[in-house]
């Protein structure tokens, strides 16, 4: 079979559509707390910290949903690769600040994570997991069209 099998391909899929999508619901159900949250990082002045609250969690919600849905799934995995890369460089950054964070704020207030020199470790293993998804999706592509054209040329 070339590529990856189509069942790692959902579990793929689900799983960093439920991560993503879990992440944001968690945010969202005590948005004034994630709020909270971001102001510990010590990086945004006060004004801004409500629309990146906002922000974050819809954008969040938006691509879990859209992982989820499979539409331009090698898009999606990418953007999503991008987020839990901006992740690790974020925690990373924190990190070597001297930041000592309680709650790093993945799930919001709801699931606390402190933030610990193997956070930005756990967003590596969702970037490989981002990577291993649109890797598929384009081989994928590729073989359906390649199967598209050998059939309408015969």
């Amino acid at each position: 079979m070339h590529g990856m099998p189509t069942a790692l391909r959902l579990v793929l899929q689900i799983f960093i559509g439920v991560v993503i999508f879990g992440s944001a619901l968690g945010k969202s159900l005590d948005l004034s707390g994630f709020v909270e949250v971001l102001r510990t990082y010590q990086a945004f002045p006060d004004f801004a910290l409500w629309p990146l609250a906002l922000a974050v969690t819809g954008f969040e919600f938006v691509l879990g949903v859209w992982l989820l849905s499979g539409w331009r799934l090698q898009t999606s995995a990418l953007v999503a690769l991008g987020l839990n890369a901006g992740y690790v460089v974020w925690m990373t950054i924190s990190l070597l600040r001297g930041l000592e964070l309680s709650n790093c704020g993945c799930f919001g207030v709801f699931f606390p994570q402190p933030l610990r020199w193997y956070s930005p470790l756990e967003d590596l293993v969702l970037v490989a997991m981002c990577y291993a998804l649109s890797r598929y999706a384009t081989a994928r592509t590729g073989n359906a069209s390649s199967s598209l054209n050998s059939s309408s040329a015969v």
